[in-house]
């Protein structure tokens, strides 16, 4: 996905004092901040007058306008993404690469610079979209893969965003239960976890950008006396680079998980940059979020793998961490022979970070939903956030004692999907729209005859599967490619995903163009 910077530049480049030819001014769209009066009049249902009441964000997938876009601050996008990933889930992805794919601390710094940028270029792309249009990720993807896939991805996502709130949550829920000697249950942390997520979804976007503002603050300060406390112990340790085929399989295994990982906000690009005004830079915008997102979740997997090169050399963390996982880890950092009392308040102020990670799956799980199917567009987005968090709590408490290969095998899952769906959006916006933004008329978004029935996107969808088929390394299924890398086999699903998708795309769209629509 290398570009070219002047290309980029160009693709991107907005001219402020230039007016897009299609205009929200002659639109009188209803705004999250309607009048009491506005709510009763176009009698929207119980759920979202209760909302209103109580100053949250009503609006759904409908576009935003220009008088609603009055967020101009870029430091509010990048922070957005800073917070969401300066958490322990993070950290906890970091540790893999040493415990599970068994790399040397240099060669998991490499796999994590490297996959992570790769992985964090389309969230940042993706986003400019928001300002030049108004319309969320999922809808947008209808003018450019058309229906029927965008239907495809807007239930995957819907399953994954779930997934990403169990996954986080597993995390953190460990750290609580070991604080005071296990005196609260794996299943009232992931509760508490899960009603703070809950609480800042409600209110929507702009409170949802206010959190994530702050939220990084203490979650930074608690890592930075991790950073201490570790340096304090002397039991660093990094093994020598090894080569060889099992060592690449083991590299390419570990760097399809952290692109998973770094990837994985790509389906929700431009939900939260929808309020910026249409002359935002937007080479300002993919700048900020791009950095917004590398530096956190680079320094923090980096992190995670240099503390778990301490299991090796200390017994006491080797057994913390068999026994409770990532959070027995931190818990031997921060509190056995350590700060005590003031470590295992930083455990919890750790913990409580996931909130801010689940907060952006939440709340565009609600926006993947209402695109899924037009009837489910009248649910409430509040309600449906309610839902999602709700099967997030019912799936993280079972799969709570599994972390560890749940971990490993959902993340390596989402870089299959998001792969296939860079690689369509990709390909419509550069070949067949010529890099575009506003190709698009943002008012037509629920017109099926203004974008494609989606049989290209589709038909690429199943060639990006079949290429996953081949190349994933999972514990319940090896595929004929992955299992020729080296002795444990090496995923490369998500580079075949691209491949196959990008082919079968490309050489469809021609002639569902020219003879369909």
């Amino acid at each position: 996905m290398s570009y070219q910077a002047h290309d980029l530049e160009k693709s991107m480049a907005v001219e402020p004092e230039k007016k897009s030819v299609h205009s929200f001014d002659d639109y009188n769209e209803p705004s999250s901040s309607a009048s009491e009066t506005d709510v009763r009049d176009a009698k929207v249902n119980f759920i979202d007058r209760w909302a209103h009441k109580l100053n949250a964000e009503t609006k759904g997938i409908e576009p935003v306008t220009d008088e609603e876009k009055t967020e101009s601050s870029v430091w509010s996008s990048a922070s957005m993404w800073l917070s969401a990933n300066l958490v322990i889930a993070t950290f906890a992805l970091g540790v893999l690469g040493i415990t599970v794919f068994e790399l040397a601390f240099g060669q998991a710094v490499l796999v994590i610079i490297s996959f992570t940028a790769l992985g964090n270029f389309t969230v940042a792309y993706f986003s400019c979209w928001g300002p030049a249009l108004g319309l969320r990720q999922m809808v947008l993807s209808r003018f450019l893969i058309g229906d029927l896939t965008t239907r495809i991805f807007s239930f995957i996502n819907c399953c994954a965003t779930i997934g990403w709130g169990a996954v986080n949550i597993m995390s953190s829920a460990q750290l609580l239960h070991i604080v005071n000697n296990g005196a609260l249950p794996p299943w009232a942390g992931c509760l508490i976890l899960v009603l703070g997520t809950i609480l800042v979804t409600f209110f929507g976007y702009h409170v949802i950008h206010t959190y994530e503002k702050y939220a990084w603050i203490p979650n930074l300060a608690v890592f930075i006396v991790i950073i201490v406390q570790f340096a304090r112990s002397h039991t660093f340790h990094s093994d020598d680079f090894v080569g060889g085929q099992t060592t690449a399989g083991n590299v390419l295994s570990f760097g399809g998980t952290v692109f998973g990982f770094a990837t994985g906000w790509t389906t929700y690009g431009s939900d939260y940059t929808v309020y910026q005004p249409r002359n935002t830079n937007m080479i300002k915008i993919f700048t900020a979020i791009f950095l917004g997102i590398f530096l956190p979740l680079s320094a923090t997997l980096i992190l995670g793998a240099a503390c778990a090169t301490g299991i090796k050399t200390n017994p006491t963390w080797d057994e913390l961490y068999t026994s409770n996982s990532v959070g027995g880890l931190v818990y031997g950092i921060l509190v056995v022979d350590s700060l005590h009392g003031f470590g295992q308040f930083c455990c919890v102020v750790l913990a409580l970070s996931t909130v801010a990670n689940n907060v952006p799956n939440m709340y565009s799980m609600a926006l993947s939903a209402q695109t899924f199917w037009s009837p489910l567009a009248k649910i409430p987005r509040v309600a449906w956030t309610i839902f999602g968090n709700g099967a997030t709590l019912a799936i993280c408490i079972p799969a709570y004692y599994y972390f560890e290969d749940v971990m490993e095998n959902f993340m390596n899952l989402v870089s299959y999907y998001l792969a296939i769906y860079e690689s369509l959006m990709l390909s419509s916006h550069w070949i067949w729209h010529k890099s575009n933004f506003r190709a698009f008329d943002p008012m037509q978004y629920n017109n099926k005859k203004a974008y494609p029935i989606g049989l290209a996107g589709t038909f690429g969808f199943c060639c990006g599967v079949a290429g996953v088929v081949l190349g994933m390394n999972q514990t319940w299924y090896t595929g004929v490619i992955a299992k020729k890398i080296g002795k444990f086999g090496g995923d490369i699903a998500f580079e075949l995903a691209f491949a196959f998708a990008f082919v079968g795309f490309n050489t469809t769209r021609y002639f569902e163009k020219k003879y369909i629509r």
